[in-house]
């Protein structure tokens, strides 16, 4: 495994938290996102955004309704820098609480739980050692940690910074550049 790689959280992350996002038109992008995921990829990352999506488990949302929201997404995304793109998109469609069979499930791959990191790294051939998890919640830097990845952290809904995360910062622009001035490069380890 050889690939660095830098797994990104989509709501407070990408796009603005709203809740359930379930028609292409609330998708707000983020300011400097563009330029930040452009900027990383010119760095040789690969993006992977890995998103819990409950509303399909609570019936809001259709898995055909998230892709098209995905692919309006990576569209506007590339009409605003060519070179703001991911590699893959992994969500966890499952509660373990709400919503109805088959998606109501005490899952693996619903953050805190690292099952989308581990599944896009095993698929893809990503070294978790030289990767970092960007989140906005507890749950995207403890899925990151678990998957062995370093973590960085943006405010969440509470405007704080969740904690334990290696770097923190007020924008994924901020975030990027730090990444990529950490020492080496945003590998970790000797």
């Amino acid at each position: 495994m050889t690939a660095r790689t830098v797994f990104l959280d989509r709501d407070g992350v990408l796009i603005r938290e709203l809740g359930f996002v379930t028609h292409p038109k609330q998708i707000e992008i983020l300011p400097g996102v563009p330029g930040a995921l452009a900027l990383l990829r010119r760095q040789g990352f690969r993006l992977v955004v890995v998103t819990n999506q409950s509303a399909i488990a609570r019936g809001l949302l259709t898995e055909e309704a998230l892709a098209r929201i995905h692919a309006d997404l990576r569209a506007r995304l590339l009409a605003l820098d060519p070179g703001a793109f991911w590699d893959a998109v992994y969500f966890c469609p499952h509660h373990p609480q709400e919503g109805h069979a088959p998606y109501r499930i005490d899952c693996t791959c619903r953050k805190p739980r690292p099952g989308m990191l581990l599944r896009a790294i095993a698929e893809h051939g990503l070294d978790p050692a030289r990767s970092w998890m960007i989140g906005d919640s507890p749950r995207d830097v403890a899925a990151g940690r678990e998957a062995g990845c370093r973590t960085a952290a943006l405010p969440g809904p509470d405007g704080a910074c969740p904690p334990g995360a290696d770097l923190q910062a007020a924008s994924l622009a901020d975030l990027a550049a730090r990444i990529i001035a950490s020492p080496r490069g945003g590998d970790k380890g000797p």
